[in-house]
């Protein structure tokens, strides 16, 4: 794993995260058995495996990052920068989402005496920042698809 693309290094630390969720499951499943049943898997061989890939992710994981925080995204930002700005973004995105979405929900009364239910915000202005997010999102997102595919791991 010595020249690799960016993108290339976070497909593999992908897998390696994969692999490892399924050695822990399989560990579990053979780590207890009756008396004088064999398990079906050695979870010492078990163990030994996912101790390598754990050492090979660790190193993986260290050069992604050194890597992130060396590329310029561009003339005020890191690559790290433009990941947690992306992030932010898109936290923020859900969370007003979420708050459209709930108050547009309707409650409708049945008679006079009921109690009316409204909304507290503006939702048209909250859609429309959710629109411009997603769209900011989008526009980072794709530049950093871009510099993953061209910029080589260090």
């Amino acid at each position: 794993m010595l020249n690799l693309k960016l993108a290339e290094a976070l497909i593999t630390r992908a897998d390696y995260q994969k692999r490892i969720q399924q050695l822990k499951s399989r560990i579990s499943v053979n780590v207890k058995t009756q008396e004088g049943e064999e398990p079906a898997e050695d979870p010492n061989v078990l163990l030994a495996e996912l101790d390598d890939i754990m050492e090979e992710l660790t190193a993986l994981i260290k050069r992604i990052n050194k890597t992130n925080c060396t590329i310029q995204y561009d003339e005020n930002w890191t690559l790290a920068d433009a990941l947690t700005e992306r992030d932010q973004i898109w936290d923020k995105r859900l969370l007003l989402a979420k708050v459209a979405e709930e108050a547009s929900i309707r409650n409708d009364r049945y008679s006079r005496t009921e109690i009316k239910v409204l909304s507290t915000v503006d939702v048209v202005s909250i859609q429309k920042q959710v629109d411009q997010l997603s769209k900011e999102f989008r526009e980072i997102d794709t530049k950093i698809q871009g510099l993953n595919w061209t910029t080589d791991l260090l």
